[in-house]
């Protein structure tokens, strides 16, 4: 469809769509649009076309795509005064981290201040802290990217380097998440930017997450925190940090709150992006380091034969893997398999720890991750099978060379790339367990 929007007021369409500007003066997030540009919308995510001379749009809407025409431009005026602010940071690489709280609209604001920033020719850097909603690298990392030309959606970037947390919250991985980010802050500042543009993710709410924030901003050492508040959210957070200087930027009034599906339906997004052109490989076990597997135990095998035997006996069977960890022991059987009550008992009162039994095929569809033998992230995969007797693992993915590494996550996915739970409704206590690794 065809629509002219006169000069001052903004267009805002939601995704899924694709717009056209074919006459006149539009900005997108400090970017501003070139007639030939197709600029593409992915559903849960809304672009502000603010008008600066009438303009004439060719618009494309999907069934769940919408738009509306607002008086005035939506980008707030502390948004410029941030930019100006950081602008003149008399320092290199000049750090700045966005905090807020879910759906403030940091990932907008970062993406106004760097195609803002690049108008000035400067040298680019996005840090992408917020797992569970990934723009940069696939969901569930944290990564980053170099950026060279204006963008509307950091998800068009292509991740330069990434650490998989393998959770969608750092709510559990705290200290997982603030050294991956320590880590790829040190990358970056060894390549010279002039400018890293970190963003967070949105938990604030709580003491625990109190804790991490603080911490994660006393690490990363910014040289500007950018705050988007809509009321007192993270007061508890920056008054930790009295040492540090603090720009307070409003959140948009026009800004989209997405439900939890929403922010799900965007990480399959990320899924799909990084496992296209996936295929099943087999890897034998005894090629790779397996991290992180803590449920599965694939890199570990019992030691003591005669204290097997003795488990063994006492299940009544000989299941097709088990390894013990601190305080607990994974027994897999087959999927038919059936294991007495009163035997699990029997073997939790001789080794004095909880025993956890897990079906062959709940594996299925776990998010993992590849690493080469330096540790370095290739991608993304996700398990079709464990084949315990013949030692190998199969994975949908498009990684192939330089395999050496592979942690696994706590995320499922079915055959569609959806999020669906860990475990079935039978196996409520492996899910327990797992959740707290």
């Amino acid at each position: 469809m065809n629509r002219i929007v006169e000069k001052g007021k903004t267009l805002l369409v939601d995704g899924p769509a694709s717009v056209s500007v074919t006459s006149g003066q539009v900005e997108v997030f400090g970017l501003k649009t070139n007639v030939a540009n197709k600029i593409v919308i992915r559903e849960g995510k809304r672009l502000p076309f603010a008008v600066n001379e009438t303009a004439a749009f060719s618009i494309s809407l999907a069934e769940k795509g919408s738009m509306e025409e607002v008086d005035g431009n939506t980008v707030p005026a502390s948004w410029v005064k941030a930019y100006e602010d950081v602008s003149n940071l008399q320092v290199k690489p000049a750090t700045v981290m966005v905090l807020g709280n879910v759906d403030s609209g940091k990932t907008s604001f970062c993406t106004y201040l760097i195609n803002r920033l690049l108008d000035k020719k400067k040298k680019i850097a996005v840090l992408d802290g917020d797992l569970g909603q990934s723009d940069v690298g696939p969901p569930c990392t944290v990564s980053y990217a170099f950026v060279t030309k204006p963008i509307t959606d950091l998800f068009g970037l292509q991740a330069k380097n990434a650490i998989f947390i393998g959770a969608t919250s750092p709510n559990g991985t705290a200290d997982r998440v603030v050294d991956g980010l320590i880590q790829l802050r040190n990358e970056i500042t060894a390549n010279s930017p002039d400018f890293i543009v970190a963003n967070s993710d949105g938990w604030t709410d709580g003491e625990e997450a109190v804790k991490y924030k603080v911490r994660l901003v006393e690490k990363i050492n910014p040289d500007v925190l950018l705050c988007l508040q809509q009321k007192d959210e993270l007061t508890p957070i920056l008054s930790s940090l009295e040492k540090f200087r603090k720009i307070a930027v409003e959140s948009p009034s026009v800004i989209s709150q997405r439900t939890g599906e929403k922010r799900k339906n965007l990480r399959e997004l990320g899924y799909k992006k990084y496992l296209r052109n996936a295929k099943v490989q087999s890897f034998p076990l005894s090629w790779l380091r397996i991290e992180d597997n803590e449920l599965f135990g694939l890199s570990k095998t019992y030691q003591n034969p005669a204290i097997a035997g003795k488990i063994y006996n006492l299940l009544g069977m000989k299941p097709l893997h088990f390894v013990e960890q601190t305080d607990r022991i994974s027994v897999i059987i087959g999927k038919r398999r059936w294991i007495n009550a009163d035997n699990l008992k029997k073997v939790e009162e001789e080794m004095k720890k909880k025993v956890v039994v897990i079906r062959k095929g709940e594996e299925e569809g776990l998010l993992i991750a590849l690493h080469n033998g330096e540790g370095r992230f290739l991608g993304i995969g996700v398990i079709q099978e464990i084949e315990y007797l013949r030692k190998n693992l199969k994975i949908l993915t498009p990684v192939s060379q330089d395999v050496a590494m592979a942690v696994i996550g706590k995320v499922k996915l079915d055959k569609n790339m959806k999020e669906i739970p860990l475990f079935g409704e039978e196996n409520q206590s492996e899910l327990k367990a797992f959740s707290r690794l």
